[in-house]
């Protein structure tokens, strides 16, 4: 007995032009996130993304010793293993020192729950005593008196302010009366990108 063929659909039947739109819907879904992409990097292209802090090129901070307050010996190596906001100058704590150290102050106390991972050094490079009065707005700092010398290694001195990331490098400076949302910014931006500290 002869088996009867069945006829083929014809050119433009159902089921062909069923297959045609599968198929052009799955060719629109694989392409659109590719299509999107490309016009939202060339519509809307994001802002470029700077820091307020100078960049500095990468090395070690320089080995800077000397002795606590409380006349205990003072490494700033042993600070290694967190973010250190350092702050160096006179023990006479004028105007634009106690802004510089508010500064670090409020920018450590905005990272929340990652404070921790930062700490402040306030290093004294004269025999000056501070003011008990600022030493008690600033709990926590950490405070030495180095030589005067010390810190000539810096890029800039004593001038402003300094971040040292918890391998012990130098990473960004701060000018003297610094803007603290952004250098909290900074700050926070480095301790979401790092794992470390």
């Amino acid at each position: 007995m002869d088996e009867v063929a069945t006829p083929a659909a014809p050119e433009g039947s159902t089921a062909t032009r069923r297959g045609r739109r599968t198929l052009v819907l799955i060719a629109a879904v694989a392409l659109a996130p590719i299509v999107g992409a490309t016009l939202a990097y060339y519509f809307f292209p994001r802002t470029a993304q700077t820091n307020y802090g100078k960049l500095l090129a990468v090395g070690p901070a320089p080995e800077v010793t000397g002795t606590t307050l409380d006349g205990k010996p003072f490494a700033l190596s042993r600070l290694h293993g967190r973010w250190v906001l350092m702050h160096a100058g006179s023990g006479n704590c004028a105007a634009a020192c106690a802004r510089e150290l508010y500064a670090t102050r409020q920018a450590r106390t905005i990272q929340g729950r990652e404070q921790d991972r930062v700490m402040r050094a306030w290093l004294i490079t004269d025999v000056a005593t501070p003011d008990p009065r600022i030493l008690q707005q600033h709990p926590g700092v950490i405070v030495a008196r180095v030589p005067p010398g010390a810190l000539t290694a810096l890029p800039a001195g004593t001038a402003g302010i300094y971040l040292v990331d918890p391998l012990g490098n130098l990473v960004l400076q701060y000018p003297e009366d610094p803007d603290i949302k952004a250098l909290g910014n900074d700050l926070g931006r480095l301790l979401r990108a790092s794992s470390i500290g």
